[in-house]
């Protein structure tokens, strides 16, 4: 009989979700600095050993990509943590997205695009070593965070963190002030920028 429940009880362990113990290290897809500036700075005060990811194939255009990711790089710097940069391939990503250009923002097609952050992001992980990851991407006020925790489910390792939680949205108004940055007046693609 316990022969026939191991397959269910493996089922019920694999969606039981785990909090890292503190010091453990986490990569943080960060698709922004004043995202990331809550993000990591409540992930630091909770004691996690933080490496940010900037993996961000769906901004456009490619000067958009690289301002937003200068400003990534001058925020791991001034907190002395490391950072990762993912190649720009957004034609991998129009194609990934493809068929789904006129969905309305927080539809099917943002969906499509936490995919593909959140599955880059969980191999970079698994191929670096990292134990768990996360990802800015749940403070956004228009961001559907249980969607995001959804699509994660199809990549072990995932770190359910919902970084509106604690005023994180004013929290990153706050420490964008404090650093001076660079904050963004669209999501990121092309599609976004059409119906900001």
């Amino acid at each position: 009989m316990i022969f026939f429940l191991f397959p269910v009880i493996l089922l019920f362990m694999s969606n039981i979700k785990v909090k890292p113990g503190k010091g453990e290290k986490v990569l943080l897809h960060t698709c922004c600095a004043p995202c990331c500036a809550p993000s990591g700075e409540r992930m630091i005060e909770d004691g996690y050993d933080i490496t940010l990811f900037y993996s961000n194939s769906n901004i456009y255009p490619e000067k958009e990509y690289q301002k937003r990711r200068d400003e990534a790089r001058r925020l791991a710097e001034i907190w002395g943590v490391p950072i990762l940069e993912d190649s720009w391939d957004h034609r991998e990503w129009l194609d990934f997205v493809k068929g789904l250009e006129k969905e309305p923002e927080g539809g099917k097609r943002c969906a499509k695009c936490f995919e593909f952050n959140l599955h880059r992001t969980a191999q970079k992980a698994q191929d670096l070593g990292f134990p768990y990851y996360t990802t800015t991407l749940t403070l956004g006020p228009y961001k559907n965070s249980r969607m995001i925790f959804e699509i994660a489910e199809k990549f072990p390792g995932f770190i359910e963190y919902n970084f509106k939680k604690k005023n994180g949205f004013l929290r990153s108004i706050e420490l964008s002030k404090k650093y001076n940055l660079y904050r963004q007046n669209y999501c990121g693609c092309e599609f976004s920028f059409r119906d900001q």
